[in-house]
């Protein structure tokens, strides 16, 4: 039978852990999430407050881009909605958060 099964051996007890192992995982783990934080989450607060900034000194007349890639220039605006005017009697209505940029004026006639 001491051909298939190997005999138990016992083996020395190590030497017990340290408490080094434990600190460097809390290090490591706290280093991580300012990394992740600095890389991630600051700019797109950043980004998120320049676009909030943006949306809220359009005013009537200001030419546009949506987030879906429609340039248009202002026609109304109000609290939550704009109204632009992309071509002559084509007039589509869109949420100001939607709105991705501000052109210089004159883009619009300058492209065609």
């Amino acid at each position: 039978m001491s051909l298939f099964i190997a005999s138990a051996q016992a083996q020395e007890a190590g030497a017990p852990a340290g408490q080094g192992g434990e600190v460097f995982q809390i290090v490591f783990l706290v280093g991580l999430f300012v990394l992740f934080y600095f890389i991630a989450i600051r700019p797109q607060r950043k980004r998120q407050k320049e676009h909030a900034q943006m949306v809220s000194a359009l005013s009537k007349g200001d030419e546009v881009v949506t987030t879906s890639g429609i340039l248009g220039k202002i026609a109304s605006i109000d609290d939550n909605y704009i109204v632009l005017t992309v071509s002559d009697k084509v007039e589509l209505k869109f949420q100001r958060v939607h709105i991705h940029a501000v052109l210089p004026k004159g883009t619009l006639k300058s492209i065609g």
